[in-house]
């Protein structure tokens, strides 16, 4: 429900940002260690009730830390190796964060908690469900959180936490028409391509970027026995329909795009290609790229 202030358009628009605060750190961690105990099934603390004679278990907390130092050595940690918030001037990696948001999303079940008994309450017993319904209540909490912070993050269905790009060509439709594509090496680069272009992590541009120029690569030699060139005239005589003026343009862009992907370090690595430093950037690669293999790839 919205507030007074964002009713009336008195609050100030959110910042935007893939930087995650100290503060919005800690409530994104509040929201996994609420979900802790539907990870029972994988940490089990078995118990034993004399009075009643009764097992019972509960949630291993301190197996599960042992398993994220191993799983997500980066998380923030205290100095008996506790998960926690870090503090203003601590360093964190907020990548592990999103690790560890991704792992609960995953392994994520349903349960059924409760006293053994109300009258009595002699011990609180967890028992684990082999259903998941519980993740799209985990999934509303996490991004309801990414939208308020304005953090471009979304956990999605598939269990895992894309970044959002805004004013992006990639559209659902278009990743439809990428699964719609016949040649599979094509189909699986563009796939693989997306993929990493989506990910949090900024490590992962530049090989978004490697990728859609395979794929662009690829897709040149999609009639076969054509050879490269020949195949490449009749996709673009078949995005023209025929008229020259379309014709000029997208073989220009062909071109273009090639001499692009040989002159900065994108399929080749040599000391005198030119480097890309700003993430940015290889976004506007990859889009520039994306958009003309998206128009191709309906004329197919």
């Amino acid at each position: 429900m919205e507030l007074y202030t964002e009713r009336h358009g008195l609050r100030k628009p959110i910042r935007r940002t893939n930087k995650i605060s100290v503060d919005v750190y800690g409530v994104l961690l509040d929201i996994c260690k609420k979900y802790y105990k539907n990870l029972t099934h994988l940490y089990a603390l078995e118990q034993h009730n004399d009075f009643m004679n009764k097992d019972y278990i509960e949630f291993n907390l301190d197996k599960f830390e042992k398993r994220m130092k191993i799983k997500i050595p980066d998380l923030y940690r205290n100095e008996i190796g506790r998960i926690l918030q870090p503090q203003e001037d601590d360093e964190y990696d907020q990548y592990a964060l999103i690790d560890l948001i991704e792992y609960v999303a995953q392994n994520i079940k349903d349960i059924i908690e409760g006293w053994n008994s109300e009258r009595y309450k002699n011990y609180w017993d967890i028992r684990c469900l082999d259903t998941d319904v519980i993740f799209n209540q985990y999934r509303d909490e996490i991004n309801e959180m990414f939208q308020e912070a304005g953090l471009l993050y979304s956990l999605t269905n598939d269990k895992i936490v894309e970044r959002i790009v805004e004013s992006s060509p990639l559209t659902p439709e278009i990743e439809e028409q990428v699964d719609q594509i016949s040649e599979a090496g094509t189909r699986e680069l563009m796939k693989d391509a997306i993929a990493l272009y989506k990910t949090p992590y900024p490590n992962a541009r530049q090989d978004s970027v490697e990728k859609i120029w395979d794929a662009l690569e690829r897709l040149k030699t999609y009639y076969r026995p054509l050879d490269k060139s020949k195949s490449v005239s009749k996709i673009i005589d078949d995005m023209s329909s025929g008229r020259s003026e379309y014709i000029d343009l997208f073989e220009q862009e062909f071109r273009s795009l090639t001499k692009i992907g040989n002159k900065f370090r994108i399929r080749h690595h040599e000391t005198n290609k030119v480097d890309i430093t700003d993430n940015k950037h290889y976004d506007y690669f990859f889009n520039r790229c994306l958009s003309l293999i998206a128009l191709a790839i309906q004329y197919l």
